[in-house]
């Protein structure tokens, strides 16, 4: 085992995005997932001789959007290339692309290290480009191809090797799958495909400045697999070096199950897939103008959304970051804080405590989206503002959220229909709090004898008694003077 501090792995990553088009990036195709194979399919697609692509102009336009979340410079003129390489799931034997002239450069995005610190990864480029094929292996030996992927628009995201550690890459690869699912340009689904990552890495003893030779590695599909494959190859590459030899520059295929890469093929250079410009399209030109028409309508970033829930509703980091993970779960939160006039830090929390246990609770056991959970903004605010009014204790309020998970009604009337309103009555909350300290004298003794773990036995027995119903503050009031 070689020594590993004595190594700084260098790890730059190339995502890809699927785009969300109804249509592929040079044809009328649909990309719609999970048809039956070959059937999303035209000439344009198999490469057919004498056809010619026709550039989706919405592919652009998120392009754009993701190149302005990014802080990239926006080319005013960028080109297509064509990428030729030979392999069953592409027909025309070459991939279009861009390769020279991106149609982003230059960007940025920024990642936690820790609580305090945020590190800085340069964005190398963003370019457009179509998707090839897949490849099915099945269990007679036999390699099927479908062709339903290919022309279905792409951008990748390549970074600069500014990625120091695993941790690192995994922070980066979850903050570009929530920026582009923000944007609505991606459905960030790793399983499906339609977010995939390739990784670089090489290692280099500390201090160095010069880069060690590289390596890819592919076939991640998961958060923790791109950090376990990057842990295993930067392990091998320091191994390698430290018992003399020599990393060679290669494609590696990630064996989740085996938890290790075996070589796919020696790495290309950019000469051998032999770019030229397509001969095909045009170039493309992006003036000022659409430009700010993008930049006008872009949603708030995910990280200026997180900082603001800090900032303004005095909610924990922890809590921010789980809240704005996806867009729609942070609308559901900012629809209950504005339903319930949330005018102080006190109720953000409360409505941010609702939101992340108990909605996050139901969403993840049923597998729904929190656009489908049952429990509007308005009532869960209605529910919470029952609460603070003393109309409902906390624990009604379980029973309340539990009826509403069947039927989205305001929660008064439920309270209303089952008779669960807060028992507030000092005089009759009294006389349960008397029956309960006459039936338990040796309590009250001990009580009075310094053990005070005892007062949460009183109040368990009133609360028993009144069913739940009875104003827990209310009942410690009357309790601490009763037994004093």
């Amino acid at each position: 085992m070689g020594n590993t501090d004595a190594y700084e792995p260098v790890i730059g990553l190339e995502v890809h995005a699927q785009l969300l088009t109804n249509s592929k990036a040079f044809c009328s195709c649909t990309t719609k997932f999970g048809n039956e194979p070959n059937t999303n399919v035209c000439p344009v697609c198999l490469g057919l001789p004498g056809v010619l692509p026709v550039l989706n102009k919405q592919v652009v336009e998120f392009a754009i959007r993701i190149g302005l979340a990014t802080y990239c410079t926006i080319a005013p003129r960028s080109i297509f290339a064509r990428k030729n390489y030979f392999y069953p799931d592409l027909p025309k034997g070459y991939q279009i692309s861009q390769y020279e002239e991106p149609i982003c450069s230059n960007g940025y995005v920024d990642i936690d290290i820790d609580e305090a610190h945020r590190k800085r990864i340069g964005i190398t480029r963003i370019h457009m480009e179509e998707d090839a094929g897949k490849l099915i292996h099945d269990q007679a030996d036999e390699t099927l191809v479908d062709i339903n992927r290919c022309g279905v628009p792409l951008i990748e995201i390549v970074s600069e090797p500014d990625i120091r550690s695993p941790k690192e890459a995994n922070s980066y690869l979850r903050v570009m799958r929530q920026i582009v699912t923000y944007l609505g340009i991606c459905d960030g689904n790793m399983e499906e495909g339609s977010f995939r990552c390739d990784a670089n890495v090489s290692v280099r003893k500390k201090g160095e400045k010069k880069f060690g030779t590289k390596t890819e590695l592919k076939n991640m599909n998961s958060f923790r697999n791109v950090e376990r494959a990057l842990e295993f190859e930067i392990q091998r590459q320091i191994n390698i070096i430290d018992d003399g030899g020599t990393v060679v520059q290669e494609t590696l295929l990630w064996d989740a199950e085996k938890n290790s890469a075996h070589t796919m093929r020696t790495k290309e250079e950019a000469h051998d897939y032999r770019y030229f410009p397509e001969p095909d399209l045009v170039p493309v030109l992006v003036d000022e103008k659409w430009i700010d028409s993008v930049c006008r309508n872009l949603v708030e970033h995910p990280t200026d959304r997180r900082d603001r829930f800090v900032r303004e509703y005095g909610l924990p980091k922890y809590d921010a970051d789980v809240l704005t993970a996806e867009k729609d779960f942070a609308d559901y939160f900012e629809d209950v804080v504005r339903s319930l006039g949330a005018t102080n830090k006190e109720n953000a929390k409360q409505a941010s405590n609702w939101v992340m246990t108990e909605a996050l609770r139901v969403v993840s056991e049923r597998h729904i989206d929190i656009r489908d959970f049952p429990v509007s903004p308005e009532n869960l605010s209605a529910m919470i503002r029952l609460i603070n009014d003393g109309t409902i204790s906390g624990k009604i309020a379980k029973d309340v959220f539990a009826e509403m998970l069947v039927v989205n009604e305001d929660p008064k009337r439920i309270i209303e229909r089952k008779g669960w309103v807060q028992l507030s009555d000092e005089s009759a909350i009294e006389k349960i709090v008397d029956e309960v300290l006459a039936k338990n004298i040796s309590q009250v003794e001990k009580y009075r004898a310094g053990n005070e773990k005892v007062f949460g036995f009183f109040v368990g027995e009133v609360m028993k008694a009144t069913k739940g119903k009875a104003n827990p503050s209310i009942v410690n009031s009357i309790l601490q003077k009763k037994l004093t």
